[in-house]
């Protein structure tokens, strides 16, 4: 809300002293203009707010406006439906956001991304799974959604895989699902149900379905966003639960007695993304060239504990911290990488049914 109360206050004040007053009034507090972007040198940025935007803030942000004099300014939350209002209407709250980069090859093919801008972008300087999107977002870093329990609940021994995680006589105890994540969901069923890592694509759907019916009557809450899961577990609501593996080493940590499980675990990258049309998106390009070097990037990933796009950070990530990270050697051989262009083809039918198994 702080964010969002600056923009407002500084649109106001840009709208008082220009010719344009009675125009972009008309048009709304949050709408961006190519001349208030010319005087103000200010980038919009969408970010998913709490830890994540101050990890951001202190490796990213902070910085390249040291290095540059260009200002930034977040808006939270992360939201898919908000980039594809924006570029329909051509009305910009913000030029660029960090998704999902199955998400953005989604967005990419309705139209919504812009093209990497390669006069700004070194692309000798980025390895080559570094682009994204066909070309049109860099990926920022790599996240785990892993399964994560409380050691104090199981004193013996908690879950080792998601087969665990679906044996209830075995493992009693609360248990928590991502309710906006469906793919996630279904790979975790699979996993359970027997299928090899290696063989999870393309997603035996219904048989992923079949396996959910099993779990649905032990799952206690449907999480949706970073902060509730961290809660969930953290104050004992839950005893095991899928997690983002940043959120659940900010809680160990900080001292909560949970441990994360690698086994199982699926990497998802996560896309630097510039909106077809910003106002502002050479300024974005600039601002993710920055982002893309090893040493902002070693920044964020100590701060938050997500995975180096960049190999060269791992020079600035202590050893004791790089072995919890999802692109250290011994995670990615045993997580399992989505598969963006099949679930991108599928996302929304996916989604659909999902809803609706959960309301039956």
């Amino acid at each position: 809300m702080r964010a969002r109360w600056r923009f407002d206050r500084q649109r106001r004040s840009f709208i008082c002293n220009s010719g344009a007053a009675v125009t972009a009034a008309a048009l709304g507090p949050l709408i961006i203009t190519d001349r208030t972007i010319a005087q103000t040198r200010t980038l919009y940025v969408n970010s998913w707010g709490g830890s994540f935007t101050a990890a951001q803030e202190a490796a990213y942000f902070k910085p390249f406006t040291a290095a540059t004099g260009i200002q930034i300014r977040t808006i939270t939350p992360v939201s898919y439906g908000k980039v594809k209002a924006q570029v329909t209407t051509g009305r910009y709250e913000f030029d660029m956001t960090s998704i999902n980069s199955m998400q953005w090859l989604r967005a990419t093919r309705e139209g919504l991304a812009e093209p990497i801008d390669w006069t700004v972008i070194k692309r000798n300087e980025l390895p080559s799974y570094a682009i994204v999107a066909h070309e049109h977002g860099i990926a920022s870093n790599i996240q785990g959604t892993n399964l994560c329990y409380r050691r104090d609940r199981f004193p013996s021994g908690g879950p080792k895989s998601w087969a665990d995680f679906w044996d209830v006589q075995r493992f009693p105890g609360q248990r928590s699902l991502c309710i906006s994540d469906p793919p996630r969901n279904l790979i975790f069923a699979l996993l359970a149900d027997g299928v090899p890592a290696d063989r999870l694509y393309p997603l035996d759907i219904d048989r992923a379905f079949k396996k959910l019916e099993h779990i649905k009557p032990h799952i206690k809450v449907w999480w949706r966003e970073g902060n509730q899961s961290q809660q969930l577990i953290r104050d004992g609501e839950v005893d095991m639960m899928s997690i983002w593996n940043g959120r659940a080493t900010e809680l160990k940590q900080a001292g909560v007695p949970v441990e994360l499980v690698w086994n199982g675990a699926v990497r998802s990258t996560s896309t630097w993304c510039v909106l077809r049309g910003a106002p502002n998106r050479r300024l974005a390009w600039e601002f993710i060239q920055f982002a893309s070097q090893a040493k902002p990037q070693a920044e964020f990933n100590k701060r938050l504990y997500y995975g180096p796009i960049n190999p060269e950070a791992f020079a600035f990530i202590p050893h004791d911290l790089a072995v919890q990270l999802p692109t250290y050697s011994e995670n990615l051989a045993v997580s399992v990488r989505e598969d963006d262009e099949w679930e991108a083809d599928r996302i929304v039918q996916i989604e659909e049914r999902f809803t609706q198994w959960l309301a039956s």
